[in-house]
């Protein structure tokens, strides 16, 4: 099977996903960018239709034919789950499949900072991971899910679409509800969820007013909700929950969310200097007393500030903090850190107080001049 040796090419060079398209070779994303799979030739039509039937249902391949594009997940034995992205683009097939590893890695795997743990292990409240597509952020909360299922005898229900990775019941008891498969609709099963007796609900990405809603409902009445945002730091994802409102409702949202909210976590994927893989600089924003006063007074520039003064005692962290911690322990480079910093005149200025040389426009310079 054509498809299976594609996947098992990106498993072997520890790509992350496989990109086919007709006309053209099959291309992998490996460190973030996109390199063609050597000695592959180009994808036709009939190949990829082939492919994709060979490992779809008739009820998923009738639902790509009516809407043009499916979202799947799937299994090869011995090698790696997978989510498939199935599409039309100009009257041809595409796909992407994501690879997913079979073993579910720790927060020590992944280089996260412990207190996310601690977090996780709260036994209510709404817990946001949030960052830009292919940021990890379902490699994350896999992690914290799969931390509470060996710790903890609690009732996880997660709500997926599709389900990406496969949970074994451990100390805790984990019902997996595929959207389409085992539930009608995301809405539908979240609502049903706070009938099932659940401790914890993994539900994904929070797509609009009636899921916050619902999200945080939950949360409010002693569940510990995961959820996710397209967002890229603590600043916006909390803009963005309360723009989805407006008027008194909105008021209402900023109280509920003050009083419900655990932390958002905050990532971003970076090439490792050592040219194995990424590495994830989070930022984490915990709801203490000066946040929830922000959040409550709409006054939500103050809480950056809040974070860096409370990093210490908090364990709270920016961006900015994270990437210093990954360049000064040698991660990645200060290159790297201050291509995909949001504000890299403060990062730089971090670096020459803290006495730690950095490259800037291609020169090494020392602590203590400016680049």
């Amino acid at each position: 099977m054509a498809l299976e040796t594609y996947l098992k090419k990106i498993v072997e060079a520890g790509a992350s996903d496989l990109h086919l398209k007709v006309g053209r070779p099959p291309l992998m994303r490996s460190r973030g960018d996109l390199i063609p799979i050597n000695g592959m030739e180009s994808v036709t039509q009939e190949t990829m239709k082939k492919e994709i039937f060979s490992i779809t249902t008739p009820a998923q391949q009738e639902k790509l034919e009516k809407e043009k594009e499916l979202d799947f997940s799937f299994q090869i034995e011995g090698l790696a789950r997978f989510r498939g992205n199935v599409f039309y683009q100009r009257g041809l097939l595409s796909s992407v499949f994501r690879m997913i590893p079979t073993k579910i890695p720790s927060v020590e795997d992944l280089n996260l900072p412990p207190v996310l743990l601690e977090l996780v292990a709260r036994p209510q409240g709404l817990f946001l991971v949030t960052g830009p597509t292919g940021s990890g952020k379902t490699t994350t909360l896999a992690a914290l899910v799969q931390f509470v299922n060996e710790n903890f005898p609690k009732h996880i229900i997660t709500i997926e679409d599709p389900i990406e990775f496969a949970y074994q019941d451990s100390k805790s008891s984990i019902d997996q509800r595929e959207v389409g498969s085992d539930t009608l609709s995301f809405d539908q099963a979240l609502r049903r969820a706070l009938r099932q007796d659940p401790d914890v609900i993994l539900m994904g990405e929070l797509r609009d007013k009636e899921s916050i809603s619902t999200a945080i409902t939950a949360a409010e009445t002693g569940h510990l909700v995961l959820g996710t945002l397209h967002t890229n730091d603590a600043k916006q994802s909390i803009s963005r929950i309360l723009d989805s409102f407006s008027g008194d409702a909105q008021t209402q949202i900023r109280i509920q969310l003050a009083a419900t909210l655990v932390c958002v976590v905050s990532q971003r994927l970076i090439k490792k200097m050592d040219g194995k893989g990424r590495i994830a600089a989070v930022e984490i924003m915990i709801n203490t007393p000066s946040v929830r006063k922000a959040i409550e007074e709409n006054k939500i520039g103050q809480i950056t500030k809040f974070m860096e003064e409370s990093a210490s005692f908090y364990k709270m962290q920016t961006f900015n903090q994270a990437l210093f911690n990954l360049v000064k322990n040698k991660h990645i480079s200060s290159e790297e850190a201050f291509a995909i910093s949001e504000n890299p005149n403060d990062l730089k200025i971090q670096f020459q107080t803290q006495g730690i040389s950095f490259t800037s426009g291609g020169k090494e310079l020392p602590p203590g001049l400016a680049g």
